[in-house]
């Protein structure tokens, strides 16, 4: 197999990774749901929303449950890349909506990694600053 053909089929690995897992976080956004959220987070994941960074399934959850009931979320990966059999980096634009004010664009980096047959968010880091 060609260098060419097989790095196209690594970045297309990582997409799919990134969207399974990412599809798994939205749904859980938009349903409200802040263990499911939760759930696409490893154990000791860094997570870093649009407050102070925390540590740990725990702290998504609670930083997911104190977000107002209707929000919602789409997502556009932007970059993905298979560093290791492991690990899988990204960089998305999300876009959150909510019924009773303007929309909130972030720019979003995860790292996600595998244990077994799972994969999860080892690291979440959102900013408000533009895409372009």
């Amino acid at each position: 197999m060609s260098t060419a053909v097989r790095a196209r089929g690594t970045e297309m690995d990582a997409l799919r990774v990134i969207s399974d897992v990412l599809d798994e976080w939205r749904a859980g956004i938009d349903a409200h749901d802040p263990g499911r959220v939760a759930a696409a987070f490893t154990e000791d994941a860094v997570f870093q929303g649009l407050r102070p960074y925390g540590v740990g399934r725990r702290v998504v959850a609670d930083y997911y449950d104190s977000q107002p009931a209707g929000m919602t979320v789409t997502y556009r990966i932007l970059e993905s890349r298979r560093l290791a059999d492991n690990v899988v980096i990204g960089y998305l634009a999300a876009t959150f909506s909510y019924p009773d004010r303007a929309d909130v664009e972030l720019t979003i980096g995860v790292v996600l990694t595998r244990t077994g047959d799972a994969w999860r968010m080892a690291q979440y880091q959102a900013s408000a600053e533009p895409v372009f």
